[in-house]
């Protein structure tokens, strides 16, 4: 997640990053539907055609760590694995270094994912199934990949980062201890070619489109893909599942998930009994990053940044109660 301050909605800025593509100048909707979270997303189109114009602080992410996201993605989609297409700038690149009056910029386009958003789609036994199948071909495409120019983060660079962060917050005594005893799980744990590899990390339902003529699923914003233990993606999916059916339904959508997976990629029964295990890391790296985030206090905060503020404040709060359980 963003600083907080880097989430008012700037139109100028957005509008001078945008000028670097093409686009229809008399669409009456410019730039009028965004989100901003870990980056700034703007719909824009050309020629009629919908696309998301992506932006972030030069000082949040590095070049790197982007262009290796780009050619994850390039790799994912020449080994005919269907993953949203980036647009060429004017320049004819595909990320933008941009400087602005408000700080430098880095920028990449994205044409639209086809079909219904997965979280807006009831759920049944098949989509479930097909959910599984698909991150089980992804990462059989991510156990073979190996990065030609750069890489992304392992969970080490990214513990180092939490480290960091929580240097300056002298009283997280509890998030201190519970990333040491993570760290110390992670690092007596084989990292095998089977098990660890490039992961998404945000495979749940509001980051994948069905498309019900195709039966194809296809997953947006690898913009925290990371080299991880594959399983930890399976909880991160199965976590998006279990919130969208009712309880007594949950064994047996995990039974299909994973079934599904399986016919995909391997996966042991060991390594499910430790998805709780990556649950705890998901949990201590969100309070990390909300943490970040929230460090800053602004002049005159109007109240939707107020209201913001309290609700990530609640969630620290909520992810701080399984600091430290035995694992």
């Amino acid at each position: 997640m963003l600083k907080l301050k880097y989430l008012f909605d700037n139109k100028d800025l957005a509008h001078m990053i945008l000028e670097n593509w093409e686009y229809d100048h008399d669409d009456p909707n410019l730039l009028k539907y965004y989100r901003i979270s870990s980056n700034a997303v703007y719909w824009c189109r050309n020629q009629g055609e919908t696309f998301f114009l992506r932006f972030t602080p030069t000082e949040e992410k590095p070049k790197e760590k982007i262009l290796a996201e780009l050619e994850f993605l390039s790799y994912l989609r020449n080994n005919a694995y269907p993953v949203v297409e980036t647009i060429l700038s004017k320049a004819g690149n595909e990320l933008e270094e941009i400087n602005t009056p408000w700080g430098s910029f880095y920028a990449v386009a994205f044409k639209e994912a086809s079909r219904k958003q997965m979280s807006e789609i009831p759920l049944t036994r098949d989509l479930i199934f097909g959910l599984g199948k698909a991150l089980g071909k992804l990462h059989k495409l991510s156990s073979e990949f190996s990065p030609v120019n750069n890489k992304r983060s392992d969970w080490k660079e990214t513990s180092c980062w939490m480290e960091d962060v929580l240097s300056n917050f002298p009283n997280e005594t509890a998030a201190r201890n519970e990333l040491s005893m993570l760290k110390d799980y992670f690092s007596k744990m084989p990292t095998t070619k089977e098990t660890f590899g490039l992961i998404h990390y945000d495979f749940e339902l509001d980051n994948l489109f069905f498309n019900e003529i195709t039966e194809t699923y296809t997953p947006i914003d690898f913009d925290d893909s990371i080299y991880h233990w594959y399983a930890l993606d399976i909880e991160q999916s199965l976590g998006s599942i279990k919130e969208e059916i009712p309880e007594e339904q949950v064994e047996l959508s995990v039974n299909e998930f994973i079934n599904g997976y399986r016919l995909e990629y391997d996966i042991s029964d060991e390594m499910l009994k430790l998805l709780p295990i990556f649950r705890r890391y998901v949990n201590l790296y969100g309070y990390v990053r909300i943490l970040r985030s929230i460090e800053e206090s602004l002049d005159n905060e109007p109240d939707w940044l107020i209201n913001l503020r309290a609700k990530l404040e609640n969630s620290l709060n909520n992810r701080k109660a399984v600091f430290t359980m035995p694992i």
